[in-house]
């Protein structure tokens, strides 16, 4: 007999990718894509993060800025593996020699790429809204309706870019893996085993998406803005550039405290999230899932986990169709 099934955490996250799913445990993680002859490709490597194991990295509002970048970096590092499946055949020659000659000229590519998705982030997301506003100010003398004026155009410009890009036919495809991905993760953290069935029937949306992460950096960003107001244009500016960091560390530390409680008040805050999970992840085909479970089981021992959190026993497996 099985525990009373509540949400135990797991520790796993993953990341869609071109026509397939990234699963991430501690230092471990695993890339399982749908080659285009139809088979399952599955790679597993490490990745320690840019500051290892070192115990600055780790402290609380800290660590979400590492966490950031690592994602950034991972996340570069692992679609550009799903891509390389996807090119020309003569690109892919040249892709191996590039592999066998080393791979510094791909580190600076990646490295330039997360960069400038970085400073894209931050002028569309952080400065725009902050030029829209001050147009406004020449018109609207009131500092507390141009705080909020510029948080709404920072809210309607994200959501706004969440609805344009799902809109383009790859990006929903990606989005149907990025379900894939949740459906997988909350199968396993609901107690059930991890089969396709299983997987179908779990919900597609997760407290801990990247998604839900952007989102309440806007939100606090929305917070902190309001309050910490000066008068000087250029100090303004600065400001805004300087609390990015600091607004990254507080909105990951709200989502790893909704990663591992379930209670009302987590549940309304991670609401808004959640929602616009609605947008960023739609249902996956079988084949996804199948793609999603085997990324899944080369970093995590599912079934060791459901029998120590949830009372399984080993012989409940034994005629599991996977």
């Amino acid at each position: 007999m099985t525990k009373k099934r509540q949400t135990q955490y797991s520790g796993i996250g993953g990341q869609a990718v071109l026509e397939g799913v990234m699963m991430k445990n501690k230092s471990k993680y695993a890339v399982a894509v749908r080659k285009p002859d139809g088979d399952i490709d599955v790679q597993v490597e490490e990745y320690k993060g840019v500051c290892g194991e070192k115990s600055f990295a780790k402290l609380p509002l800290i660590r979400g800025i590492f966490a950031f970048i690592d994602s950034l970096i991972l996340g570069m590092r692992v679609t550009m593996h799903s891509a390389s499946f996807y090119e020309d055949e003569e690109e892919a020659v040249q892709e191996t020699s590039k592999k066998t000659s080393g791979n510094k000229s791909d580190d600076i590519v990646m490295g330039i790429t997360v960069v400038f998705s970085v400073i894209l982030a931050v002028g569309l997301f952080m400065l725009l809204p902050f030029w829209l506003s001050d147009l406004l100010g020449k018109y609207i003398r009131n500092a507390s309706l141009i705080a909020i004026l510029e948080g709404l155009f920072r809210i309607v410009i994200f959501v706004g870019y969440i609805v344009a890009i799902s809109l383009m036919k790859d990006i929903r495809r990606l989005y149907m893996y990025h379900g894939a991905e949740h459906k997988c993760i909350n199968c396993i953290e609901r107690g059930r085993p991890l089969n396709v069935k299983n997987v179908i029937r779990s919900s597609r949306q997760h407290k801990r998406c990247g998604t839900s992460f952007l989102l309440f950096v806007v939100l606090v960003s929305v917070i902190v803005f309001f309050f910490i107001r000066v008068d000087n244009m250029a100090l303004k500016l600065i400001l805004r550039l300087l609390l990015v960091p600091v607004i990254a560390g507080i909105s990951y530390e709200i989502i790893r405290f909704a990663g591992r409680s379930d209670n009302i008040v987590i549940r309304m805050i991670s609401a808004p999230g959640m929602w616009m999970q609605r947008l960023t992840t739609k249902e996956p085909d079988e084949d996804m899932i199948k793609v999603a479970i085997c990324s899944v089981e080369a970093v995590f021992d599912w079934k060791a986990y459901l029998i120590e959190n949830f009372g399984y026993e080993n012989e409940t497996f034994e005629d599991e169709d996977l």
